[in-house]
């Protein structure tokens, strides 16, 4: 008798086996058809689908740490730009300058790093031949761009007084004294699209991590560009005007902390499992424990010199630890099908538990 490796899923044969017709042949009986492997028979197991030879699903980002580093300086360029015109709206003329100083320095950096994720400059200016409004890159590309512009207006007026008036501007310093305000509030109102465009270009990929934190994701990040441009301007300011950075980073501390949980709480579990692994958990979690020294710091001892660089520090590392991780978690989950796969099992398993069982993403059982 021969056996194969098909005989474990074979049914069990009557009691008193088989019975032979006279002319040599087996006999079947009712019920029995195909139990002699003459016909196809339905008695296969449930495969435990994965992926073609442990495959990814889906094909993970083609960005590196370029990317990741614009993602942190949009934040830092986007609060700064905010903090800077409320130092404009208020008479605090140093706020007003570090920021504006800061903001398109980030920008300017972030950039650069975006030009050369892309290989070659003219991808960026190819991206603003038009305007998709379905697109978060293409939106983005404008959002960074006029951004930029105001950001740079306001910040060569601010190089021009620290200068003496010794830039060559000749008659165009009079424009620039008149446009800089504008300039300054016009970079203020793209700031927060700025900040938190990013969370939905990486939302809008089918990368599960991100995808499934597309909710929570953009607060997650107004949250953390809150405590990058606050804790920056701790540092670089005299203490006697950070009091809106200090409230600032007091709030971005407590936004962060509430999104953070907000948004691991309503995923899928198997989706936010790269946030809590690897190197992407141990980033989050420094990033937590930052932030809540930075806050306490800024609330209260942000008077004190010292204490408010240390908690600018604080605050800062925060905020690339943050986005550094959530980068980290979606390349993460590309790689592995295992966070494509279940969690799209558990939500056909309940959309048909709730009894819809007739659209295109079910079927009638």
């Amino acid at each position: 008798m021969t056996t194969s490796e098909f005989d474990s899923v074979r049914p069990p044969e009557p009691a008193g086996g088989r019975r032979r017709r006279r002319d040599g042949r087996h006999r079947r009986r009712p019920g029995q058809a195909g139990a002699d492997g003459s016909r196809e028979m339905p008695m296969v197991p449930d495969a435990e689908f994965t992926s073609y030879y442990g495959r990814p699903v889906v094909k993970p980002a083609p960005w590196g740490h370029d990317i990741a580093a614009y993602l942190f300086l949009g934040g830092v360029a986007g609060g700064s730009a905010l903090l800077a015109a409320g130092g404009q709206l208020t008479g605090q003329d140093t706020l007003r300058r570090n920021c504006r100083l800061a903001a398109i320095s980030a920008v300017g950096v972030g950039a650069v790093a975006l030009v050369h994720d892309l290989g070659r400059p003219e991808r960026f200016l190819n991206m603003l031949r038009t305007i998709k409004l379905t697109s978060p890159m293409s939106l983005g590309s404008w959002i960074l761009s006029a951004f930029s512009a105001g950001a740079g207006v306001a910040a060569a007026a601010e190089v021009d007084r620290m200068t003496g008036e010794r830039l060559p501007l000749g008659p165009l310093r009079g424009a620039l004294r008149a446009v800089e305000g504008p300039a300054g509030l016009e970079a203020a109102a793209f700031a927060p699209a700025l900040a938190v465009y990013t969370a939905v270009l990486l939302a809008d990929t089918s990368t599960p991590t991100w995808n499934a934190a597309r909710d929570e994701l953009p607060f997650v990040f107004v949250s953390s560009a809150s405590l990058a441009s606050s804790g920056l301007a701790m540092i670089t300011t005299p203490v006697a005007e950070t009091a809106p950075a200090r409230r600032l980073a007091v709030l971005g501390v407590i936004g962060d902390l509430a999104a953070t949980q907000v948004m691991r709480r309503r995923m899928d579990p198997v989706a936010a499992e790269p946030l809590h692994d690897g190197r992407a958990g141990a980033m989050l979690r420094l990033s937590e424990a930052l932030a809540v020294a930075g806050g306490i710091g800024a609330l209260l001892g942000g008077r004190r010199r010292g204490v408010a660089v240390a908690s600018g520090l604080a605050l800062v590392a925060a905020s690339a630890l943050t986005r550094f991780g959530v980068f980290e978690a979606g390349i993460a989950s590309a790689k592995d099908p295992r966070y494509t796969i279940e969690p799209q099992k558990r939500r056909l398993a309940a959309r048909r538990a709730a009894g819809i069982t007739d659209d295109s993403i079910t079927t009638a059982g």
